[in-house]
């Protein structure tokens, strides 16, 4: 005879898994060093300077 399963346990167990797979899927989407994102902040301030120098009065 198998041995009864606590149905609490189990869905914890289920839910955590679930929140452990969403959180990977999350650092894989929108995860970036901190490298990268001062990259693009540097970059982003360049272009508004550029185009603010090419602006006609």
């Amino acid at each position: 005879m198998a041995e009864p399963v606590n149905l609490n346990h189990f869905c914890k167990a289920k839910r955590r898994a679930a929140q452990q797979k969403q959180a990977a899927e999350n650092r894989v989407t929108f995860g970036r060093t901190k490298a990268e994102r001062e990259a693009e902040r540097l970059k982003a301030e360049k272009t508004a300077r550029d185009l603010a120098g090419k602006k006609l009065d």
